[in-house]
Formats: C-alpha cells, structure tokens, sequence
C-alpha cells in the first residue's frame, strides 16, 4: 500500500484483526502514526493506537506486538517486561534513544524508512502466529505422462483426510489444472492470475482463505482463462505465505526449470521425481534431474511400475543417483474414479493412498534417509 494512511480514529480502538490481534501502537507523534498504520496496513493487520500504557486490563501484555515511539518511551516507564516491544523513530543521530530501549526492555531500535521492509514482515510475523513453517514437497515428473500430478494430489488428499493443514499449488501452468483433477473446477475462489501481481510478502492467513477448499484441502489451480504468466516474485511470495501457515504444502511442478521454477524449487524440504521404469523415461528423467538438483539439493526418486525387462525400482534411482523414496503402486480403477469424481487417493485402503500415508509418516518424522515407504 502507498501513501500515508489517516490517523482521525480515536486513541484506543481497535478494528477487525488477524487470529492473533493486532499489534499495539504507542505514540503520539502523528507523523510517525501515519507511518505505522501504513505498514500495518501493508501486513494485513489493524492496530490498536494508545498514547500510554492501554488501561484496560492485559492489553498491553496480550499484544502480539508493540510498537512505542520514541515520544512516548518516558512516559512507559514501569510498565511490565515483556518480549515483543519495538522501539521506533526516526532521528537517527539521538544519542538518548539507546537508554529508553534499555529502561523499557526493548527487542529492538528501529528507524524510519530504512527498517520499513523488516517492520512489516515482523508485524505480519506477529499476527499470524508463525510457529513451525509447512514441510513442502515438490513432485516433477521424469517425462510427460508420468504421473506426478496424480501423485501431488494423493499426497494432498491423504494430508489433509489426516487432519494436517494442506495447501496444494499447480506450479504447471500447462498441466491443465489441479482443480480439474480434484473435481472441483466450478468451486468459488482465486486461482493463480489473481496473484500474477504479487511483490513483497502475501498474508498468509488471507492466501488460505481466498482459495477454493477441496476434500478439506485448500488448491491454487489455474483458471480457464488463457494461460498467464507467474512471474518469479509472485511465487517467492505464494510459496512463503503457504509455508508460513504450516502444516504441509504440496507442490506440483512443470519439468522445464525457468526463474519461476527455480523460486518454487528453492523454497522445497524436498522434492519427488516420479519416474516409469522404462530405458527412455530415465533417460528423460536424468536431464530433469540434472537441472532440478542445480537448486534442490534433497530429490529422491518415485519408480512407477510396471517394469520393463531387466529393472526394478532400486536399478532406476541407481541409474539417477538419486536416493529412492519408494515404488509408485499401481491402482485398478484409478481413472473410472476420478471420472466420477473421486481425487487419486480418495479410497483411504487403496495401494495409493497406502503409499501416500507412509511416506509422511516417515516425511515428518524425518525419518525419510534412505528409506522407502512401505
């Protein structure tokens, strides 16, 4: 958001606030107000504005952040220690600013513009409670028709029929769309070129909500519409607003590596290369592999049956030198499902979504080095 922000609100009310609250604003310097509303703004977040210490009962401990001008700092004096208090202003040269952080137990100093960027992520930080940030899988297929789209949405099903938070985002804008492949093409909410534009840090909290919910999942898909082009920076930023949320976050990519790729690949826990055992789709594989391990350095190999003469899946993830994160079991009637609007990994007893369970069981265990799901 651009521009400064009116600051005509009384002193002490608060607006409609993130799961956690807003974060509390101390002064009475109007300049530097408009400045911190501003950046609340731009974190998605309204504060509460006080001039001293809030009187009613446990505001000032139960903020997820404080913000205390650097006026109002003498008048704070007394007030409890507590984590999360930020001193702000903008000279720079005030020799006496360092004495009123120590007496009021200040995180930090911060000065106005420069530590603009910092203050807004930490207030967005704030806000939305960021605790652990969701394992991310990424699933590549070795060559096309592979069955890494079929993967990423079993993956998604399984996570979330277990009750983990789940977000699963289409990274190939060729592919045709995740929604379509979870029956769920019609349902309300955005789909990726309504974040084409995304800079800087998206809202976690606003990202989950804004999209479709599926089989108690949430997609990012694509729309209908002509094909748009993800520049990199909005998918640095959907990526880090997905991860921040927890849980886990499932992600299928395209096989060619471009600078959007390579944001999303940099951001994985570790990525699954779904590969059919036959002579050219390793060979196909390989080249993939080869780029893809220039960014990701933890991809594993999935061998998808059945098996041409003379290899098994151990001889595939030897061929690719990569580690084998197991064997992709065939399922009968996995297209009449889906043809009638059952997810790949619906059927909770099926051999995929058997696989699907056991790798993250073991995923987020850490108990994935070396060995395969069984």
């Amino acid at each position: 958001m651009d521009g400064p922000m009116a600051s005509d609100r009384p002193p002490g009310t608060r607006g409609a606030q993130g799961r956690h609250g807003g974060p509390l604003i101390v002064t009475e310097d109007e300049d530097l107000l408009d400045d911190l509303l501003r950046l609340c703004a731009a974190a998605g977040t309204e504060p509460e504005v006080c001039h001293q210490v809030p009187a009613r009962r446990g505001g000032w401990e139960s903020a997820p952040l404080i913000l205390v001008g650097d006026d109002a700092a003498p008048r704070l004096r007394g007030a409890a220690r507590r984590r999360g208090v930020l001193l702000v202003g903008r000279d720079q040269d005030d020799p006496g600013v360092w004495q009123a952080a120590v007496e009021l137990g200040a995180d930090h100093v911060l000065r106005l513009p420069d530590a603009e960027p910092w203050l807004v992520d930490r207030i967005a930080d704030a806000v939305e409670g960021v605790g652990r940030p969701a394992l991310t899988v990424g699933v590549i297929g070795g060559r096309g028709g592979a069955g890494a789209s079929t993967l990423a949405c079993a993956l998604a099903v399984t996570a979330a029929r277990a009750g983990r938070r789940t977000m699963l985002i289409d990274g190939d804008p060729l592919g045709g769309g995740l929604d379509v492949l979870l029956g769920g093409e019609q349902a309300d909410g955005r789909r990726w070129p309504d974040f084409a534009a995304s800079r800087g840090r998206v809202a976690g909290g606003a990202l989950e909500e804004s999209l479709p919910s599926l089989h108690r999942l949430r997609v990012l898909s694509w729309d209908r519409g002509d094909s748009v082009v993800i520049p990199a920076e909005a998918m640095r930023a959907v990526l880090a607003a997905a991860r921040r949320r927890g849980g886990v976050v499932v992600v299928d990519l395209p096989r060619r590596i471009d600078d959007t790729v390579v944001e999303a690949l940099a951001q994985l826990d570790l990525g699954l290369l779904v590969v059919p055992a036959e002579l050219r789709a390793v060979a196909a594989a390989n080249r993939v592999a080869s780029s893809v391990g220039m960014v990701l350095r933890d991809l594993r190999a999935v061998v998808r049956g059945p098996y041409a003469s003379g290899l098994d899946e151990q001889w595939v993830a030897q061929a690719l030198a990569l580690p084998l994160a197991g064997e992709l079991p065939l399922e009968p009637g996995l297209l009449e499902a889906q043809e009638s609007g059952a997810p790949p990994g619906s059927a909770a007893r099926g051999p995929l979504a058997r696989f699907c369970a056991a790798f993250w069981d073991q995923a987020l265990a850490g108990g994935l080095a070396g060995g395969a799901p069984s």
